[in-house]
């Protein structure tokens, strides 16, 4: 940037996106809790262990960490991890339900307490599919935004005042 200029991020103020952002942050954090409330409340019958589940849900965090402070390098990654995300869903969602039969324990919670009924876990795993598919949707909209472009326009120049620059393609 050359002195004399500001630089501004026209796309970053626009009403559309600042509702879109916090959409995807809103739908990220509403993915890691229901991850949370189904580890936490299923501990015991999770077969491949939580390991993988907490890694997913400190990785949207992390994402929707990102986001709001307007980056959006994460916004396909979130598109993809949502993807991997759905199909688990709906490939563990009749498990749950499945378990709720005779024979099967009823899950128990971290703290050994019993968690939530199978039934219960099953309506939340299969909640967690039409979030997976806003969220891919909301991502890849997001990501059409342009938050990263920069236009440079001179020190003391009403805004959107001739004179500006060729917008610069960068990252933000």
């Amino acid at each position: 940037m050359e002195p004399g200029y500001v630089i501004e991020r026209p796309n970053r103020e626009k009403p559309a996106s600042r509702a879109m952002r916090a959409f995807v942050v809103f739908l990220l954090l509403l993915s890691s809790a229901l991850m949370l409330l189904i580890i936490l409340g299923g501990w015991s019958a999770l077969q491949s262990g939580p390991g993988l589940q907490l890694l997913y849900v400190v990785v949207y965090l992390g994402m929707a960490y990102y986001v709001t402070r307007w980056n959006r390098g994460p916004l396909p990654v979130a598109a993809a991890l949502a993807i991997i995300l759905g199909i688990f869903a709906a490939v563990a969602a009749p498990g749950w339900f499945a378990r709720d039969k005779d024979g099967f324990a009823t899950p128990e919670t971290i703290f050994g307490t019993t968690g939530f009924d199978a039934q219960a876990l099953g309506v939340m795993t299969y909640l967690l599919i039409p979030v997976q598919v806003a969220l891919i949707v909301a991502s890849l909209q997001a990501f059409r935004q342009d938050w990263h472009v920069e236009v440079e326009r001179p020190v003391g120049a009403p805004d959107g005042a001739a004179g500006l620059r060729e917008p610069l393609r960068g990252a933000a």
